[in-house]
């Protein structure tokens, strides 16, 4: 049987399959569903440094091949997750790891410092790419200074495996991953939604009530490879690849292109097993092409 373990920085996985923020919960709701010890790693729903409420519904929309959302990064602040969330699922048997944002440099840092303290979060991935808030998220991450500003404020405090999320929505992708590279960054995972809006057209409105939301699913899938691409020949750090992924050919082909490990995120709604039947699905391409190792095909192309 080929072997489908990968390590992203230090952090030690049994299989190359991760569940992306805001699709997957904390874990725990999934936990009757699916084996959560056969997931690579399970990125919990976004968390601030203080509570937000999100934005007005409608938030979610669907459309030809994917979905429109603008949740808006609704959460009660990292002091409610250390003091209710983490204590249920510190014992998981996954790589548990927290995915942060920010209204500025510093509350991301103090999100971190937090997040920091549990002993049974081995990383944070820093969410620099949110398109559905009106105040940071996606505009940390559009920049070079930006990008950089803000993973050198969470670096100063946190010293765990540093994961930053990139946005689709920019010129050069490259450019901002290299950025985050220089500044601190251990990994990077790519990309998240692409900016987007849809209309119903007898209420003469938006289907979403910010007008425009991040777009996910199948149909972005054809751009997160070629971003996954473009930054795997940038930078040296390890690479994630995320977007559109249902199957396990969807996840061979962003390995083929760079990306050491992949998240599953609207799969999720579809299928709650999905991550377990990708990771398989891997292990079976492999051993039906004669390969020993996921290795043998990362960044082949």
């Amino acid at each position: 049987m080929a072997d489908i373990r990968t390590n992203i920085a230090g952090l030690q996985m049994v299989n190359p399959v991760m569940t992306a923020s805001g699709t997957f919960g904390y874990g725990l709701e999934f936990a009757d569903l699916v084996d959560l010890s056969q997931i690579g790693g399970i990125i919990m729903k976004g968390t601030t440094l203080n509570p937000r409420e999100g934005n007005d519904y409608p938030r979610m929309a669907e459309t030809a091949s994917g979905m429109l959302n603008c949740v808006g990064l609704q959460n009660k602040g990292v002091d409610y997750f250390c003091e209710h969330i983490y204590p249920k699922v510190k014992d998981i048997p996954s790589n548990m790891i927290v995915n942060v944002s920010g209204s500025s440099p510093d509350d991301y840092a103090a999100c971190a410092a937090r997040i920091n303290e549990l002993d049974a979060i081995p990383a944070i991935e820093l969410n620099i790419s949110c398109p559905n808030v009106k105040q940071g998220g996606m505009a940390f991450g559009v920049t070079t200074e930006g990008a950089s500003q803000v993973v050198k404020a969470v670096r100063k405090v946190y010293d765990k495996t540093l994961i930053v999320k990139l946005s689709p929505n920019v010129t050069s992708i490259a450019d901002i991953a290299r950025s985050v590279e220089d500044a601190g960054a251990d990994a990077v995972s790519l990309i998240n939604t692409l900016m987007g809006m849809s209309i119903d057209i007898e209420r003469r409105r938006p289907r979403l009530s910010i007008n425009t939301g991040g777009l996910s699913g199948p149909a972005v899938k054809p751009v997160a490879v070629r971003c996954v691409w473009q930054v795997a020949k940038a930078v040296e750090i390890p690479v994630i690849g995320l977007g559109g992924i249902m199957s396990a050919e969807d996840a061979i082909e962003f390995f083929m292109v760079g990306a050491s490990a992949i998240e599953i995120g609207t799969g999720n709604f579809i299928d709650p097993a999905i991550s377990v039947k990708v990771a398989q699905g891997i292990s079976n391409w492999l051993d039906c092409h004669h390969l020993e190792s996921l290795h043998d095909i990362i960044g082949i192309i």
